[in-house]
């Protein structure tokens, strides 16, 4: 198939257009129109994994990541992705950044660290629960999280845990710092709601699903780090044909930071980010001026904060970014 054909091809489908449409229209067959776009996710999903590992690199959130991470190649990601899973080609979810995130917590383990924490959840997926099949479902929140949770690892930060339409996270701060880490959480945010926006939300559409919002929270504060037990899993030993049994610890975040943060996220609209007082001090003029005072009456949020003893102050995204 000639390039200018295949660009074509690329091009429609990128506008929103089915590939039922475009094989019509070009008067080819189905099968070259899902070939084309089937070889051109992947290589956008090459480049996108080369620019994730790059962000990948240890010390990671000590540098302004949005000007290296391509958004557009995470949409193109995201929209494979949930293709692909409508398809019931539902990829094998990673885990790896969980495991990540738990070497990360064990040198902090029985101690106070402080950390940006993320909280994001869809809105909407109640009623979604009522009128999709569960298995549909599923594989709608299994997409969601696993997309969530790549751009995560890109702007440097780790996931700790997935509860139902949930993903939780944490970046961790350099005391002398804390500017990059807030900053690089507030773009993840933002790169979070254009997936799902241009990302998730146009595969959905073509199924006639309904489309998905999400809600942001972030704060930044001072949290402990707990160990629970063992968890037992099984890898197989080198050389030989049989499993063996292994236990790690576990490893989890506490602490009036993590708490609020998900108490802050209610507060979000569709498609907003909340942020509490501390980030909010901490980022730049420009980026302030996106968010504003969220006035909330004082019977509903009440938590003080503990370095100036009033309530502490949230501040809510503008609505037309």
């Amino acid at each position: 198939m000639r390039l200018q054909h295949r660009q074509t091809i690329i091009n429609l489908y990128n506008s929103g257009i089915l590939p039922d449409i475009i094989a019509m229209q070009l008067d080819i067959t189905k099968d070259e129109v899902h070939k084309v776009i089937k070889e051109q996710a992947s290589e956008e999903e090459r480049k996108y994994k080369t620019v994730k590992r790059a962000s990948n690199a240890s010390s990671v959130g000590m540098f302004y990541l949005d000007a290296v991470i391509s958004v557009d190649l995470a949409i193109k990601h995201a929209q494979y992705s949930m293709w692909k899973a409508l398809k019931e080609e539902v990829p094998e979810f990673n885990i790896s950044m969980m495991e990540e995130a738990q070497n990360i917590l064990e040198k902090y383990a029985k101690s106070k660290v402080t950390f940006v924490i993320l909280h994001i959840d869809i809105v909407g997926s109640t009623e979604m629960s009522m009128s999709l099949p569960v298995e549909r479902l599923a594989t709608i929140i299994q997409t969601f999280t696993q997309e969530m949770s790549l751009i995560i690892a890109a702007y440097g930060g780790y996931v700790l845990k997935y509860v139902g339409d949930s993903v939780l996270a944490f970046f961790p701060v350099n005391l002398e710092d804390r500017y990059l880490p807030c900053a690089n959480a507030v773009n993840c945010a933002r790169s979070m709601i254009k997936i799902m926006r241009e990302g998730l939300n146009p595969i959905l559409s073509e199924y006639d699903y309904p489309e998905m919002g999400v809600r942001v929270g972030i704060d930044l504060g001072e949290n402990v780090v707990v160990r629970y037990g063992w968890g037992g899993s099984s890898r197989v030993s080198a050389g030989q044909d049989k499993r063996e049994m292994f236990k790690k610890l576990y490893f989890d975040i506490l602490g009036y930071t993590i708490s609020i943060t998900a108490k802050m996220t209610t507060f979000a609209k569709d498609n907003q980010i909340v942020i509490g007082q501390f980030v909010y001090d901490v980022l730049d003029k420009s980026q302030k001026s996106s968010f504003k005072v969220l006035r909330i009456e004082p019977d509903i949020w009440n938590y003080v904060s503990n370095s100036t003893g009033d309530i502490y102050t949230l501040y809510g995204s503008s609505m037309k970014e």
